[in-house]
């Protein structure tokens, strides 16, 4: 039986410094392995440097490491998808027991998580944004994910081909993990050593408006994926303001017989009206996401599982 096919998919913007190495370091461990660097408008040499190092080099117009992602999905057929950052921080030499790991366990998802190995590998502000996110996306869609963001991954075949990617930017880790969340995918973890960047080689990532476009989109996503819960919460703090606003104008009614604040009365009930409307909005979306999820299932189930040999190592 024939080997696994490999594709490796480095998505790039201005990495000439480092591109060089990451291309040499995955034909090296990989040599069966297509490798391709998708450059994302780079005003460097990205595209000559990793031309000669022997990659095949795409381009993306349009900005932004989820569009760059989205053209890779789409243009390249492979048993198995190694996805690296071009930055030289990830170790090439874990990219076979990865894809042995997907292979081995049939799992659709193979997380590297990062063990830095310097000091100045992983900043401390990148650090506590990349554990406050996960820790949100583990509350709302499940606990089988660690390190989220990390840009070093292995995915398979029916992974990449039913995966619908909405995101543009970096939020593209949280919506990766959150498609084998929600479709219940195998899914495995493998620690590996995350390095500085090498000299002259800046980092894309924003910490402060990066963390608040991801921490959007998981608010986004979690309206989407549990549009019941989310609408359920917003309709009890309307249930509950309107309470609190009608509690002293019913004692005065029943103390009385009359209703002194009668606009206050018209608010609560208003509001009450509108709490009522949101559980309902989210009854409704609820049963609409689980009929897109069926369809996601069925998209992910139109691809057979892999069933051959382990890579050569």
């Amino acid at each position: 039986m024939t080997q696994p096919s490999v594709a490796v998919l480095i998505p790039c913007y201005n990495e000439a410094t480092a591109i060089a190495h990451v291309v040499a370091d995955f034909k090296a461990v990989l040599p069966e392995a297509t490798i391709y660097v998708y450059d994302n408008n780079s005003t460097d040499d990205t595209i000559a440097v990793a031309r000669k190092a022997g990659a095949i080099v795409r381009s993306e117009n349009q900005q932004g490491k989820g569009a760059v992602v989205r053209r890779m999905f789409r243009d390249i057929e492979a048993d198995f998808y190694l996805m690296v950052d071009g930055d030289h921080t990830y170790d090439a030499s874990l990219a076979p027991k990865l894809i042995e790991r997907a292979v081995s366990e049939s799992c659709d998802l193979v997380n590297c998580i990062r063990k830095d190995t310097e000091q100045a590998a992983y900043r401390a502000g990148h650090r506590l944004g990349n554990v406050m996110l996960t820790g949100a996306v583990r509350q709302i869609f499940g606990d089988r994910v660690q390190d989220m963001l990390s840009g070093y991954k292995v995915f398979s075949r029916r992974f990449v081909k039913s995966f619908p990617i909405t995101s543009i930017g970096f939020g593209i880790e949280t919506e990766l993990t959150v498609h084998a969340l929600e479709l219940q995918m195998p899914v495995a973890h493998m620690e590996g050593p995350y390095r500085g960047r090498l000299e002259g080689s800046t980092s894309k990532l924003s910490t402060y408006r990066d963390g608040f476009r991801i921490l959007w989109l998981i608010m986004q996503l979690f309206k989407h994926e549990r549009p019941l819960v989310f609408f359920s919460v917003i309709g009890a703090v309307f249930a509950l303001l309107s309470i609190v606003l009608g509690i002293p104008l019913l004692e005065g009614y029943v103390e009385t017989g009359l209703v002194p604040r009668l606009p206050t009365g018209v608010l609560a009930t208003g509001i009450m009206l509108l709490g009522c409307l949101s559980f309902v909005a989210g009854l409704v979306l609820d049963t609409v996401t689980r009929g897109r999820r069926e369809a996601k299932m069925l998209a992910y189930l139109n691809y057979p599982i892999y069933v051959g040999p382990l890579l050569k190592s």
